[in-house]
């Protein structure tokens, strides 16, 4: 459905380096960069992360949060480690949710501006 998102960021240098490390191991990658802005993704730009003068106010009971797909569950426990040794909180360790489903393998931090991320693997049924 989305071709892209973009969120707005207090530092780029600091965003850089948590977003470089924790969407490494799902197998995406800093595509771009030009100005205050960076593109993330495998082939092409699906996250774009720009340094703005009034980014959005975290809010934990908005709903908001963003879902990347992994490509194992190995890459979710990574996302979750890189993250976390990079600016970012817990708001969910590794693990299967049977809220979900028996197959839903996920992580969920808070990125150093407050933008909720989860990692998410579907274990073969």
């Amino acid at each position: 459905m989305f071709d892209h998102v973009s969120i707005g960021v207090k530092s780029l240098e600091r965003s850089q380096a948590f977003y470089d490390a924790a969407l490494a191991p799902l197998g995406y990658e800093r595509l771009t960069n030009f100005g205050n802005v960076s593109g993330y993704g495998a082939e092409r730009v699906g996250l774009w992360v720009g340094e703005v003068a009034r980014p959005v106010a975290p809010d934990m009971e908005s709903g908001l949060h963003f879902c990347f797909v992994a490509p194992t569950e190995a890459s979710v426990d990574a996302f979750y480690a890189a993250g976390l040794a990079n600016g970012g909180t817990d708001n969910g360790a590794p693990g299967v949710r049977p809220d979900y489903s028996e197959f839903y393998y996920a992580a969920f931090i808070i990125d150093p501006d407050g933008y909720r991320l989860e990692a998410y693997f579907k274990r073969p049924e």
